[in-house]
């Protein structure tokens, strides 16, 4: 019990501890709508998802990688995103089937990815993962931010209609969850089907789209990502 409490409060799990912390703070600043809190809860929320790299970051560099931060970082970045969308649909600012099928991505990707590494397979996260991630945190961001905004450039002013620009980001980034989660859903079939009854994957020299990932010092596997 000790060892699990002195893993817990370590420093990179405390910077994750403190992202979901800020979760009731973005969705208060957002329930109570005005131009100055939508502002508000946007900066808490793009400040919240611009420390994701932090706590991993730390982990590796002190060598501080445990279980519970690899199950609590992940677990992190969905709690945010899933939860500010549904309050964004309570409020009317992005249609619920969107957000559905967003959250039906998560759920399938990350039942897969436990179906894997309980065979001792990590599928890393492919290049469309990552641009669904950063997509979808700037299309949120809008959304919270909601109303129009006056930019004024140089020689002219330009109306931005946050609303607008984030669902159709939100748009963009669905179209990445699809296309990443089928990439994903493909590796995985291709390296369960290869696998023998031994659990010996044949060509496994010559065709490496999916390896196990490497041990760190220390015994324990690397922080996996979840996009």
């Amino acid at each position: 019990m000790s060892s699990l409490k002195k893993d817990l409060f370590n420093l990179p799990n405390a910077v994750t501890l403190t992202r979901i912390g800020m979760i009731p703070i973005i969705l208060t600043f957002t329930y109570y709508e005005s131009r100055l809190n939508s502002f508000v809860a946007a900066i808490v929320f793009a400040v919240t998802a611009a420390t994701d790299f932090l706590d991993g970051w730390i982990a590796r560099r002190r060598g501080l990688v445990t279980v519970i931060g690899k199950f609590l970082d992940p677990l992190a970045d969905k709690l945010v995103v899933v939860s500010t969308l549904i309050m964004l649909v309570h409020l009317g600012r992005v249609a619920a089937w969107l957000v559905i099928v967003i959250m039906a991505r998560e759920f399938i990707v990350s039942g897969l990815r436990t179906m894997a590494m309980g065979e001792g397979i990590v599928i890393a996260a492919g290049q469309e993962g990552k641009y669904k991630t950063a997509v979808q945190l700037a299309a949120i961001s809008f959304l919270l931010v909601h109303y129009r905004y006056q930019v004024d450039f140089l020689l002219f002013q330009v109306e931005v209609d946050a609303n607008a620009v984030g669902t159709w980001l939100l748009y963009l980034s669905m179209a990445f969850s699809v296309w990443s989660a089928a990439v994903y859903i493909r590796d995985f079939l291709q390296i369960a089907y290869r696998r023998d009854p031994g659990g010996v994957t044949p060509n496994e020299a010559s065709e490496p789209p999916v390896r196990p990932a490497p041990l760190p010092q220390g015994g324990q596997q690397g922080p996996v990502r979840s996009d």
